[in-house]
């Protein structure tokens, strides 16, 4: 385990080496950009560095509403709320989710969709979808909740949805974008781009506004009526609101995010096509590149001043998955440099 006192960017300060920074999130590095820190730092201006009421109170910041609606316009769903965190989104709407109808976990979903006490399938993801068609179809309508992630990023794999237009009865399905969410689709509205418009199938989209924006905070996204009874939750009443500065700068900075959209596919372009020669597994074209396992990879590129994610999660009995982790920060030459020491020690 390493430390640093400075925030990553495309580099990190460590043991005073800087070293080139493939892991973690932050996909449209707008956390390093001048332009979103002055947007943060006028939101901090305008609005302080907390709204010191409930969202239920009976001063409301019109702010909230705003971001909301813009959210939701987005992801083409009728309404959404925003929390303090995206873990905190996804807990609120599996919570209100487990008041609609008996939960149907996908396999290696993310602990932030748990509720109750939760024992995933062990199935492969094929078998599952399988099983929850023939299980959904042999029951009456919002017999089930269909709870999930839409991308995994420790296999680099986006989730398939089309099989939900063989389900025959109505069902709620949820749905955890965090790493969709600002990248995938043409305006960046994420994986619910990539979902089938079905008659028996209403979504509940949840998502961290962190992974691709830099902001903390998470979105609930779904029907108007979905919205307005999760709402009326403890998980929204009671919990603090987001930082009013974090909204301010992400309804601001559009040009910026569809700017930096930009780059980071080039850069993963890149990445995909200089790695073709090597071990190296991204599918579908996500930020996270799959590489070889083992420690002594991780140590190599260390010692070649290169930082790759390679840690035990979700759960700290988890194997550890190594990681190259790309994002608009990255210039074309840190790619070419990563390249040429993974050709060296794989």
């Amino acid at each position: 385990m390493q430390y640093t006192d400075h925030t990553p960017g495309r580099t990190t300060l460590l043991e005073g080496r800087t070293c080139l920074f493939f892991s973690g999130f932050a996909y449209l590095g707008l956390h390093q950009q001048p332009a979103f820190k002055a947007l943060l730092a006028q939101g901090v201006e305008k609005y302080g560095t907390v709204f010191p009421s409930s969202r239920a109170g009976n001063l409301r910041l019109s702010l909230y509403e705003e971001i909301e609606h813009a959210l939701c316009t987005l992801l083409h769903l009728q309404s959404a709320a925003v929390f303090s965190s995206g873990f905190l989104a996804s807990q609120a709407a599996v919570h209100y989710a487990l008041t609609c109808g008996k939960p149907l976990y996908a396999p290696d979903t993310h602990p932030a969709l748990w509720g109750l006490p939760t024992a995933l399938p062990l199935a492969t993801r094929e078998e599952w979808i399988r099983q929850t068609i023939e299980q959904v179809n042999s029951h009456p309508d919002h017999t089930f909740v269909i709870i999930t992630d839409a991308v995994n990023p420790l296999t680099s794999t986006l989730h398939p949805f089309q099989w939900l237009q063989e389900l025959e009865r109505k069902v709620l399905v949820v749905a955890d974008d965090s790493h969709g969410i600002g990248i995938l689709g043409p305006a960046g509205q994420g994986s619910i781009h990539f979902m089938p418009k079905t008659p028996p199938v209403r979504y509940l989209l949840t998502a961290s506004l962190a992974k691709a924006y830099s902001i903390q905070g998470g979105v609930v996204a779904g029907s108007a009526a979905d919205i307005m009874a999760l709402k009326k939750s403890p998980l929204f009443a009671g919990s603090t609101p987001m930082m009013p500065a974090n909204a301010h700068a992400w309804l601001h900075a559009g040009e910026l995010i569809q700017k930096m959209r930009k780059q980071l596919q080039q850069n993963i372009t890149h990445m995909l096509q200089i790695m073709a020669d090597l071990p190296v597994h991204n599918p579908h074209g996500l930020p996270a590149f799959i590489l070889p396992p083992g420690e002594a990879l991780v140590k190599s590129l260390e010692d070649r001043d290169i930082i790759i994610s390679s840690f035990p999660y979700p759960q700290p009995q988890s194997v550890p998955v190594n990681r190259a982790v790309i994002s608009a920060l990255h210039l074309r030459e840190d790619i070419t440099t990563l390249h040429q020491f993974l050709k060296e020690i794989v």
